[in-house]
């Protein structure tokens, strides 16, 4: 197998583990979004029995980034540059996994090439990864008033 130049250098093997850390964040929002639903479902009393809370939680983990944020737009009072801030993380998400390569290969093979690529996914990586943040503490927020309710019941 021919190596393509520049693509063992110790930036090119950057760019791919932010591309991975780019990902992972991606993944951590859909998570933190599926629990976040979850417990909008528990706190409503929508989910009756443990085996239907496992299916739905299954399925919600199943479910894509933008079938999530679609979702939760429907129960949880976002504000507007929240929103603003999913969208813009959504479709920024389905660029780097879909496209990102395909549209971008030429400025691999170079380091200032690279270099930017490398700066434009460890913003996203920041992004998601701030965003995911503020979404556990909303979580943890409404963990508590669930717990407190199952306690005073």
């Amino acid at each position: 197998m021919k190596t393509v130049k520049g693509m063992d250098s110790e930036q090119a093997k950057e760019l791919f583990s932010y591309f991975g850390l780019a990902v992972y964040y991606s993944q951590a929002l859909e998570h933190q979004l599926a629990n976040l639903i979850m417990l909008m479902k528990l706190s409503s009393g929508k989910v009756p029995s443990d085996e239907d809370f496992s299916e739905l939680f299954q399925a919600k983990l199943s479910s894509s980034l933008g079938q999530l944020i679609k979702e939760i737009q429907h129960h949880f009072a976002f504000s507007e540059e929240e929103t603003n801030q999913l969208t813009r993380i959504w479709k920024q998400r389905n660029y780097i996994v879909h496209d990102y390569f395909k549209e971008r290969i030429h400025d691999t093979f170079s380091r200032s090439g690279r270099q930017t690529m490398i700066k434009e996914l460890l913003q996203f990586k920041d992004e998601a990864q701030a965003l995911e943040r503020k979404l556990q503490h909303y979580a943890s927020e409404l963990y508590e008033q669930v717990g407190a309710a199952m306690e005073d019941s």
